[in-house]
Formats: C-alpha cells, structure tokens, sequence
C-alpha cells in the first residue's frame, strides 16, 4: 500500500501530509521572494506576499485537523500502527524544518528591506541637502531678488 493510500486512510496523517507540502511550496515561494527582494521588484514580491498568504490561510485550516492530535502527540502516536507512526514523526519533523529555513529567509528578506530603506533615506536627505546647497549658494551669489524680465519691448 502506498504513503498516500495510508494517510488517507487516517484523517490526520492526510491533513499532516498535506500541511507538508504546502510547506514545501511556501518554501519554493519564499526563494522567489528573495529574488524579488534583492532585484526590487515591488510587483512580483506582492504576488508572491499574496500567494504565501493563501498557503498560510490553508494550512491554518489544515491545523484544525491536526492540531488536536498535536496537543496529545504521545497518545495520538501510541493509537498508530508502526508505519504510520513513523510517516507522522518524520512528516512532523520535516514540517518543522521547513518552517525553520522559511522563518530564516523572511528575517533574511526583512534585513535587506531595513537596508533598502536606509539606503533610500540616505539618498533622499542627500537629495533634500543638495537642493538646500543650490538655494544658498544661488542666493549667495545671485542674490534674493527674484528674476525680472521686460516684457515690454
């Protein structure tokens, strides 16, 4: 019998095997996040926001199945037959290393986006700065009057 065969046979084991690969895809989708990060395209990287969000939303909903079975782990483990307990332990710990190499790339991306913003921020106060420069030095050597054209020859 296959692994699908025996997890749709228990109801928590389907929803764990399902959660795991959403998982997967969110971690597909978190390194083309990356990409989108680092190349700044704020277009791709909402897409991609809205994308995680769906697989969140549904592994949210996978949860209520799971969950109760994971607030009694042990037990829900001992009621399992050997190769189902198996498939649930490794399904749970491959779950949790995916979440972990999600979770690292998101503060990854954070941290690029904070020096995006210092660099923009940077940037415009030179702008800002520059500007004001002009203005003195116009103003300095020009002086504050303002121009006058004769309109009338």
């Amino acid at each position: 019998m296959s692994d699908q065969a025996d997890n749709s046979a228990h109801p928590v084991l389907a929803a764990l095997a399902e959660q795991v690969d959403r998982y997967r895809k969110l971690c597909k989708l978190a390194d083309a996040q990356r990409d989108h990060v680092q190349n700044g395209r704020t277009e791709l990287l909402l897409e991609i926001l809205g994308r995680r969000q769906e697989m969140l939303e549904h592994i949210g909903a996978l949860e209520q199945t799971v969950g109760p079975a994971k607030r009694r782990w042990n037990e829900f483990l001992a009621e399992l037959d050997e190769p189902s307990r198996q498939r649930a332990e490794a399904m749970v710990a491959e779950a949790r290393s995916l979440l972990e190499v999600i979770t690292s790339s998101d503060r990854n991306d954070t941290l690029v986006l904070q020096q995006q913003k210092l660099s923009v921020g940077r940037q415009l106060r030179q702008a800002v700065t520059g500007r004001a420069v002009n203005r003195s030095y116009g103003a300095a050597a020009y002086g504050n009057q303002p121009a006058r054209i004769n309109v009338q020859r």
